[in-house]
């Protein structure tokens, strides 16, 4: 199985519903985004994907997410925005875009810091 992938960072912020502590009130995170799509067969060309179409799908996702409340934004707006739920929200919107590609999977992986993430991964 072959793989490739891209990353990119936003500022947001966001507020958790529960028993978080100080996360329930306001807050915001340098999220670093990581997407990654893999695939059993290689093109003609040598590549899985063209690594240029999915840093600009990945970096069109970012900009709606930039300096915004993640709590605000139509689709998680509906959940807590833990970082889980906006792993699978990320992995929502960009998957319409890669289906039908030859591509086998996709994995969307949300850090809130440098030592904490949470991943979504699914079959395309």
């Amino acid at each position: 199985m072959y793989e490739v992938g891209v990353s990119a960072q936003f500022e947001a912020a966001h507020r958790l519903v529960g028993d978080f502590g100080p996360a329930t009130r306001m807050h915001g995170h340098t999220y670093r985004l990581e997407v990654a799509v893999a695939g059993a067969e290689l093109r003609p060309d040598g590549t899985l994907f063209d690594i240029t179409t999915l840093q600009d799908a990945v970096q069109a996702l970012v900009t709606t997410l930039h300096y915004r409340d993640l709590g605000e934004v139509s689709g998680l707006a509906e959940v807590n925005t833990t970082a889980e739920n906006v792993a699978r929200f990320c992995w929502q919107r960009l998957a319409g875009a890669l289906r039908g590609l030859g591509l086998v999977r996709l994995t969307v992986r949300v850090w809130e810091n440098p030592g904490a993430y949470a991943a979504y991964e699914a079959a395309l």
